[in-house]
């Protein structure tokens, strides 16, 4: 296996030079790097997430320092670390769920209560405090021990009991580990399949005889029209050239390809076009918490145009673009 600080400095210098081209290639391309490092990580005995989540924050770290226009990577970043603490959260739920608490009953035999360690009442109720709790920066932040690992100590301790320790232990931190690359090898089917997953409701939105106008190159809104024409609809597609790039060139000969109907238009002629036009049709570069959108030159005129005339507008956009975080700027 390769060994992880390799494949990071490669990655590193890929971004660094954008030798990756799209969203998606660099989000997937992002995720199996993430999944690399976790694999290769070694994890303790004692705060398994949190040496996962420190090993994959360092790493992110420099991944997005190295390209900060490529949103997709801190996105991806994000998602992973979520992802590790869920399953964390899942295991230590179910920890949790096993403990029993201590009961004096005139029924129980001291045999028993030496060969089953149990927890007090208090001790689990901190335990679920501690674990159950919703993740936020404040728990992120905080160094609170793993409450499945904390067991209380028998009065007929001995060699075994350690081991069985150590084996619960050892057992736990390979099934947080196998959990979380589990998870994130989801995560890269969902982004590899993102494009045919959006495509798959092109019929719900295009209908037959419409007008449809887009701007630039998306390979989401080539396939979104290209699922929707696969379906018997007919429709014409005006392509904005998307200057001073002008990929709405290249956007239209894949299409003529395909077998749609095509026009390529300037971009000072989307306001004339506008009233004949049924919907906009476009991707994004990413999609904000609050709905706003990062998208290639232009688009802002398109939207207004839009507006204007009272045309819906559609953005397609794969999981992996959208943000957590806000837009600076909102005229609304």
């Amino acid at each position: 296996m390769p060994d992880v600080h390799a494949l990071v400095n490669e990655f590193l210098i890929k971004l660094r030079k954008r030798k990756i081209e799209g969203s998606q290639a660099t989000a997937k391309q992002t995720a199996e790097l993430l999944r690399s490092v976790i694999s290769q990580q070694r994890v303790p005995y004692t705060k398994q997430a949190g040496a996962l989540i420190d090993a994959v924050r360092a790493v992110g770290e420099q991944l997005i320092a190295a390209n900060h226009v490529e949103l997709a990577v801190g996105n991806i970043v994000r998602r992973v670390l979520h992802i590790i603490r869920e399953e964390d959260l899942s295991l230590a739920t179910v920890g949790i769920g096993g403990l029993s608490l201590s009961g004096a009953s005139d029924d129980e035999d001291d045999d028993d209560a030496g060969d089953h360690p149990v927890l007090s009442a208090a001790a689990v109720a901190a335990a679920a405090r501690s674990t159950l709790r919703p993740p936020s920066l404040q728990t992120l932040l905080e160094d609170s021990p793993d409450p499945a690992n904390v067991l209380p100590t028998s009065s007929s301790g001995g060699d075994s009991e350690g081991i069985s320790k150590s084996a619960d232990k050892s057992s736990r931190s390979r099934k947080l580990k196998h959990d979380v690359i589990e998870a994130v090898n989801e995560l890269i089917q969902d982004i590899t399949t993102c494009h045919e997953l959006i495509a798959e409701q092109a019929v719900e939105h295009i209908h037959q005889n419409e007008v449809i106008l887009t701007l630039g190159r998306s390979r989401t809104v080539m396939e979104f029209l290209c699922a929707a024409k696969e379906k018997k609809r007919s429709f014409r597609v005006f392509v904005a050239e998307g200057a001073p790039r002008y990929q709405g060139h290249v956007l239209a000969t894949e299409l003529v390809a395909r077998g749609l109907q095509t026009t390529v238009i300037t971009d000072s002629a989307v306001f004339a076009m506008i009233s004949r036009v049924n919907m906009v049709i476009v991707g994004a570069h990413a999609v904000m918490a609050n709905g706003g959108v990062i998208a290639p030159v232009g688009l802002n005129m398109v939207a207004l145009a839009a507006q204007r005339h009272a045309v819906p507008f559609v953005v397609v956009a794969g999981s992996h673009k959208v943000l957590s975080v806000w837009a600076c700027h909102n005229s609304g």
